[in-house]
């Protein structure tokens, strides 16, 4: 005789939804730029009013021009002092990295993970189209992973 199982249907299982991956759902979108022409003393300022370490330098039709970080001001600080010349009247095309590395919008974490895994740099720009859309920073990668890690690899 057949064992009988009184369990009833089965429901179907929802399909959970799965995580973004996008490089533009995690990134910064409201970003602080500069231009080529502001002095570095103003962009220092900038820098501790809104406790950022850089951002993208844009010009005046919005387009990517280069990069500005602390970093690229300590070089010149530390020779301003020996040569006893001031920098502070200087502006941003003097200091700035160009050309950039930048991601597209559409490309996914894992991409972003890889880049900073094998360069220096702490953040990112990204395009969308050719036009600065926002910027993504070694945080934001790992921001994604614990969102990530939450939702599908228990």
């Amino acid at each position: 005789m057949a064992i009988k199982s009184f369990r009833g249907a089965r429901a179907e299982k929802e399909a959970s939804p799965k995580p973004s991956l996008l490089v533009s759902d995690y990134m910064t979108k409201d970003l602080i730029t500069f231009s080529p022409e502001q002095s570095i003393l103003e962009v220092m300022e900038l820098f501790i009013k809104h406790r950022i370490s850089g951002g993208p330098v844009v010009d005046k039709n919005g387009m990517l021009v280069g990069i500005v970080s602390e970093a690229d001001f300590m070089k010149q600080i530390s020779e301003s002092r020996y040569f006893n010349m001031p920098i502070l009247e200087k502006q941003v095309s003097n200091f700035m990295s160009f050309p950039v590395n930048t991601i597209d919008h559409d490309r996914t974490i894992f991409d972003a993970a890889l880049y900073f895994h094998t360069n220096s740099r702490r953040r990112l720009p990204v395009l969308n189209n050719g036009r600065l859309a926002g910027q993504i920073s070694r945080r934001d990668v790992v921001v994604a992973a614990l969102q990530l890690r939450s939702q599908r690899w228990r």
